[in-house]
């Protein structure tokens, strides 16, 4: 197929992908690549320093400026505002930030991507959202600044697990390596105590412990996954939201109790969010701290853990 340009619109780029349409008073400046069956719609702007992946489409007042990257499959909503200076001044041109969209991610109308800030694959930029600091892989943002507040595909062939499911032992999850653990409770009038036993409880014996504490409702901790060490986390107080993924599945544990426990095989890539105001995390490490041990980019997790192209995960 050609690229199609409507008799409003302007190209004057040769690096086009086949299929791609342009149409009615958008301008794509000579520098900027644009990919394969791409939809440009009305009154867009594409600047030259700008490179964008295949199927992409760009509804209408959208301005793509220089440093911008998006990849394949990515929707950018109407009116959504990229900027590319942090300080900008009339006639002072400064080298321009890139920013980058990941692969599948949605951008909703009036969103505004602030400069040198990544969105991560398959995150959903809410309407209206003013993004500040960069977006996880497939995590859901709204508000001014935006934060998150839960992840897509959750449900998608795993079930969302609370701390009402199991109601004794240990719990299975859909994402590999994953299970809840139901802890031994004892109350009386002195209180109520919860026990945790290194092999019947907690399958491993820990090599370190730590600690989470007074973390900002809006922030997020975790985010990582390990090649070898095993965790496990209980909520000794208030509540938190863990996000679990092994590439392929997805799924979200609410720990609320001091009695569930849960436990994070390797290569499964954990992200805690939705903190309480009083959340006290305790968490126990099979592995001496080892920064070797730790995946922290996202594509590098699922280049490792689901190297399949045709997987959910890829």
């Amino acid at each position: 197929m050609s690229v199609f340009v409507h008799p409003h619109g302007i190209c004057e780029s040769a690096n086009v992908g086949a299929g791609t349409r342009i149409w009615a008073f958008a301008h794509v400046l000579p520098g900027a690549r644009v990919g394969r069956d791409c939809n440009i719609c009305d009154h867009v702007f594409i600047e030259n320093d700008v490179v964008i992946g295949d199927r992409v489409t760009i509804k209408c007042g959208v301005q793509v400026w220089d440093g911008v990257r998006i990849a394949d499959d990515v929707f950018v909503g109407p009116n959504a505002t990229f900027t590319n200076d942090q300080f900008p001044r009339s006639k002072m041109h400064r080298r321009a930030l890139q920013t980058s969209v990941g692969p599948g991610a949605s951008l909703s109308a009036n969103c505004t991507v602030l400069p040198g800030v990544s969105i991560g694959r398959g995150a959903m930029v809410g309407a209206g959202a003013v993004v500040t600091h960069s977006v996880p892989a497939r995590a859901i943002v709204v508000g001014n600044p935006a934060r998150i507040k839960g992840y897509v595909d959750v449900g998608n062939g795993a079930a969302v697990v609370t701390s009402e499911t199991p109601t004794h032992g240990v719990q299975a999850s859909t994402v590999r390596g994953v299970t809840l653990h139901r802890l031994p409770v004892f109350d009386d009038l002195r209180g109520t105590l919860s026990v945790g036993r290194f092999g019947p409880e907690i399958p491993f014996a820990p090599a370190r412990f730590f600690v989470v504490h007074h973390v900002p409702g809006s922030n997020v901790r975790g985010e990582h996954a390990h090649r070898a060490c095993q965790q496990f986390l209980t909520c000794v107080a208030g509540s938190v939201t863990v996000l679990l993924d092994d590439g392929r599945r997805r799924t979200e544990v609410l720990l609320d109790k001091p009695s569930i426990g849960l436990h994070i095989g390797p290569m499964v890539w954990a992200t805690q969010f939705r903190h309480s105001p009083d959340a006290v995390v305790v968490v126990f490490a099979s592995d001496q701290y080892d920064p070797l041990d730790y995946i922290r980019d996202y594509e590098e997790f699922l280049r490792i853990a689901a190297p399949d192209p045709s997987s959910p995960g890829s």
